[in-house]
């Protein structure tokens, strides 16, 4: 890699990493619901796919299983998502949405626009097309 391209690359990790901290700080002021991305992103996959296992959840978050159990909890508590037992093989769990779940997903979708507008709204259509597109290739590796 040549100096100018790892100047780039040092440019860009300092550019995510206060990206990241200025989203977490957004999330965190706009958040009415009491509960965090990760959670939201639970519930928008089980919506979008229908009821998973922890381990397609896992997978889907790049969390381990371990980290699914600690969110589903508060899921579960709050009575957003169920936990049923597999009907062919009883040892395994699928965790689906609730009608609650459902509610909560469309409520926190008026936070991730608030807070997506705030971080993003001065872009045009073709500069978030161009951005999604970056992040989707970085995200593929």
């Amino acid at each position: 890699m040549n100096e100018q391209k790892r100047d780039q690359i040092s440019a860009l990790f300092e550019t995510l990493t206060s990206l990241e901290r200025k989203i977490a700080n957004q999330w965190n002021s706009h958040d009415l619901l009491g509960f965090s991305k990760s959670h939201i992103l639970i519930l928008a996959f089980l919506h979008t796919e229908g009821p998973k296992r922890p381990s397609a959840i896992a997978e889907k978050l790049k969390v381990t299983t371990g980290g699914v159990t600690v969110l589903t909890s508060k899921l579960l508590k709050a009575g957003l998502i169920e936990k049923t037992q597999n009907e062919t093989d009883r040892r395994a769990s699928q965790i689906h949405i609730t009608q609650a779940g459902v509610e909560m997903l469309a409520q926190s979708k008026k936070q991730v626009d608030v807070v997506f507008e705030s971080l993003f709204g001065m872009l045009d259509e073709d500069e978030l097309k161009t951005l999604t597109q970056i992040f989707a290739k970085c995200a593929k590796l």
